[in-house]
């Protein structure tokens, strides 16, 4: 069969974020667009010749579509084989371990994760590495380079390939096999966590609600939750995966997530709920009249992780992107294990994960993973938090208010201001970080500032440096502001705030969150000055 090579002009806007690259559909849908991408991709790997590669998404709107031109370009430029899910279907953390389990040479992640998906919605490519890990950015940098000059790619005019049924095909001289997209990631699970013990839990009367958000857990938490472990039917709600998502937003916070969470809060309420995203890298948590943090539940997840068998001999080590909380700082001292702050992006845990230097890690913005796979892992979470329940034998509210009597508790809370105009979002942040030198040692609002700065990552293990990671303002009280602006948006800029204060393990754990944080938000606004300039009286959304 005949490689044909399409001459083409590049696009401009080809610059992958944090993970990958995301823009919205119609974008996506230009002439060439997706095969301009994937092309750069492969002409930045060596060694890709009779490789296996890994291909999968989460079902959204136009993930069809893409996987076909795929599989075809993939064919024309050596691969020797695709392993693809059935139906396009493979979560995020499964494609992770499936690249891993089957030392593919790499892997194709369609996704734009927790964003809305449909004909105008989002859509995104991310290209994951031999480990299973997001791309390092010297491999995204040069395939950023590549689309600025790439002048034509590779292809082969073939019928689609059929993804419907489990088995082989052949394109060209490439094999594709469809496979189960679940059976690997279950085994994987049953190999770090006690079923027995968790289904004893459903056994004993224990109620948990599980929103799969019309996304791609479904499969996964209904083969797991009610088909090993033995919930009840209908424990999993909203589990087939839908285009559109059901014409909803499947990012698993307390803003699309609200009907459980006014559940929860009630008597009539199940005794345990959870929610995962998108593409299945992230969770929601929430017991019985107790909302837990991302920031708290990685904090618990790791101090309690030797529950679990896969973690029984104890955890190397905890790595938590920079504006995630320092709550799980404290579990890592008490352990007297390392304990390392990253920037944004799961790519950064890559190196300390496979030298062995940490186990657990995890992000404010609902993502928690293992050195199981290299990506986070909505599920993995949930059932981590069933093992601990099981084996506890007590509810998620004793037992966060144990740890936050043991540990302290970090008042926490992330403020998003979505869709803002790039232009004035860079200046906000250009112009304070430009003021960050003067402040250490002043006085704003009752809170002595003890450090400024613009967060510069030193990689342990590689040596490589990442600067401008986000700008942090330390107290001398514990207390934290953060400001970043987020890589993972399609439309405009989304300005994050980030706000902390520390309370100590006798001090008062009952406050309300946002009162709590008042004093944080005027001295930002005083620094900032957020309203003024984006016009925005308040953040599009509070998490």
């Amino acid at each position: 069969m005949t490689i044909q090579t399409i001459k083409t002009t590049p696009y401009a806007d080809q610059k992958p974020g944090t993970s990958g690259l995301r823009k919205r559909v119609p974008v996506f849908s230009q002439p060439n667009y997706v095969e301009n991408f994937i092309q750069s991709i492969f002409d930045s790997l060596e060694g890709l010749e009779g490789t296996t590669l890994v291909i999968g998404g989460d079902g959204r709107f136009y993930n069809d579509v893409a996987i076909q031109k795929a599989i075809r370009i993939a064919a024309a430029n050596g691969f020797g084989k695709v392993l693809v899910g059935q139906g396009g279907l493979l979560s995020t953390p499964a494609a992770s371990n499936i690249i891993r389990h089957y030392k593919a040479f790499g892997g194709l992640v369609l996704s734009a994760s927790h964003n809305p998906g449909g004909p105008e919605g989002d859509f995104g490519i991310k290209y994951n590495v031999g480990n299973g890990g997001p791309a390092p950015e010297k491999i995204t940098d040069a395939v950023y380079a590549r689309t600025k000059v790439i002048d034509s790619f590779k292809t082969l005019d073939t019928p689609d390939v059929d993804l419907s049924k489990v088995g082989t095909q052949q394109v060209g001289d490439m094999v594709v096999e469809v496979i189960d997209p679940v059976k690997d990631y279950a085994a994987l699970m049953q190999t770090l966590f006690n079923f027995e013990a968790i289904r004893g839990l459903f056994k004993s009367g224990f109620t948990m609600t599980f929103d799969s958000m019309h996304a791609i857990t479904g499969p996964y938490a209904k083969a797991i939750i009610e088909g090993l472990l033995g919930a009840p039917a209908g424990t999993v709600k909203n589990g087939v995966p839908s285009p559109t998502f059901n014409h909803g937003h499947p990012d698993p916070n307390l803003v699309y997530c609200k009907d459980m969470y006014d559940l929860l809060m009630t008597e009539a309420g199940p005794d345990f709920g959870a929610a995962s995203d998108g593409d299945g890298d992230r969770n929601l948590i929430i017991g019985k009249n107790r909302f837990v943090t991302p920031s708290d539940s990685l904090a618990l997840l790791a101090a309690n992780a030797h529950l679990a068998p896969g973690y029984k001999a104890g955890i190397a080590g905890i790595a938590r992107s920079m504006p995630t909380s320092a709550a799980a700082d404290r579990v890592a001292e008490k352990l007297g294990i390392e304990m390392h702050e990253t920037p944004t992006g799961w790519k950064f845990f890559g190196n300390l994960l496979d030298a062995g230097r940490v186990t657990i890690c995890g992000e404010e913005s609902a993502g928690t993973g293992s050195d199981h796979v290299r990506e986070k892992d909505g599920l993995w979470a949930v059932l981590l938090w069933l093992n601990i329940l099981a084996v506890r034998k007590q509810s998620v509210d004793a037992i966060v208010r144990e740890h936050w009597a043991t540990y302290g508790r970090n008042y926490y809370t992330r403020h998003d201001y979505e869709e803002v105009d790039s232009a004035i979002a860079n200046a906000l942040v250009d112009d304070l970080r430009g003021r960050l030198s003067a402040l250490p040692g002043q006085v704003l609002n009752g809170l002595e500032v003890a450090y400024a700065d613009d967060f510069t990552y030193h990689d342990p293990v590689d040596g490589s440096t990442s600067a401008k990671q986000g700008i942090r303002i330390g107290f001398k009280d514990g207390s934290r502001i953060v400001l970043r602006l987020s890589g993972t948006g399609t439309v405009g800029a989304t300005l994050r705030v980030y706000l902390e204060q520390y309370e100590p393990p006798n001090g008062n754990h009952d406050l309300d969150v946002q009162r709590a944080l008042e004093p944080l938000v005027g001295i930002t606004e005083d620094l900032a000055g957020i309203k003024a300039r984006t016009g925005r009286t308040e953040p599009s959304v509070i998490t």
